[in-house]
């Protein structure tokens, strides 16, 4: 079973995901509720083919962004531990805010999942600490706006323009802190880039309106439980957690996903394990059933990447 490292808030890990469940249940719930998952590995993940990952045994703790929780939790997480042998330690929030505790030595990690490949060279160098020496982009997956199609505003946003509806008074909208997470900055960014180009003032307060902020990991469950009416998430989480979408005419941002071993890892091999899974074949059609766009063959930024990963990052 997937275990968890204590959240920055002093909530378990397991106590986010429960949000999710909950929000799949139609339930109220609040940023602090959850449960843990036993949910199945996919059928493209409990395949007979055999494993692109080494066995062993023993921990790997992954710190990853919060958009990946589902993927984490529920799909790749326990098909790795069920391939492997190895457990997976996982522990979400935004890109940005996982760096910054990285760098503060808040958490201790094996490896480092990002949204986005700027967030990597906040720790790379000396005067970074030298967490990272090298960084691989492999999946992108487009931001879009996400609805509870039981919202009094559904109809209005399958039949009308995106920026329109967000303008509308009552709308309840969700998106993550600009400041510790790259969805954030690029929800921020579709929405001034909309306010200026079709003149809709009120979208650029929407951009500034800190009620509107959400930690990233919580987000799918809130507007699945219907205390959203909309919130901006990436094709793969919305994928993965069935949210009914509508693309952000008018503007293309995405998410560029990396992956890296951390320096001094307490766990390499276990580390190593995982990254080779996460690019092998089974971890790419986890990823490509969720909707990312894999970047193939991986583009490698830096240097120092472990003779053990050269086969999957070529």
């Amino acid at each position: 079973m997937l275990t968890s490292l204590r959240s920055s808030s002093g909530t378990r890990f397991a106590a986010l995901l429960g949000i999710a469940c909950i929000g799949l249940a139609a339930a109220g719930c609040s940023s602090s509720s959850s449960s843990s998952s036993s949910a199945a590995a996919p059928a493209s993940a409990a395949s007979s083919s055999p494993s692109s990952s080494a066995t062993g045994s023993g921990p790997v703790d992954v710190l990853y962004a919060g958009s990946l929780v589902d993927l984490m939790q529920n799909q790749l997480g326990p098909a790795f531990e069920k391939a492997t042998g190895y457990s997976v330690t996982g522990f979400s929030a935004g890109s940005k805010a996982l760096a910054a505790e990285i760098k503060g030595k808040v958490h201790e990690g094996d490896v480092f999942i990002s949204a986005s490949p700027k967030v990597n060279a906040t720790l790379m160098g000396p005067k970074n600490g030298s967490w990272v020496s090298w960084y691989a982009e492999y999946a992108t997956s487009a931001l879009v706006l996400g609805y509870n199609p039981n919202s009094k505003f559904a109809a209005a946003l399958k039949s009308k323009p995106w920026y329109e509806v967000l303008a509308e008074p009552g709308l309840r909208l969700g998106f993550t802190d600009p400041a510790t997470d790259p969805k954030g900055e690029l929800s921020a960014e579709a929405l001034k880039k909309i306010a200026a180009a079709k003149n809709l003032p009120a979208l650029k307060a929407v951009a500034g309106d800190q009620a509107d902020v959400f930690p990233e990991e919580t987000l799918v469950g809130r507007l699945q439980s219907g205390q959203l009416d909309a919130g901006f998430f990436y094709t793969s989480e919305a994928t993965a957690a069935k949210l009914p979408v509508v693309p952000l005419t008018g503007v293309a941002l995405k998410a560029t996903y990396t992956v890296t071993v951390l320096n001094n890892a307490p766990h390499q091999s276990a580390a190593e394990a995982f990254v080779s899974y996460l690019l092998g074949p089974d971890g790419q059609a986890i990823l490509t059933q969720d909707g990312f766009k894999l970047v193939a063959p991986p583009k490698v930024t830096g240097s120092g990447v472990p003779s053990g990963l050269q086969s999957v990052l070529s």
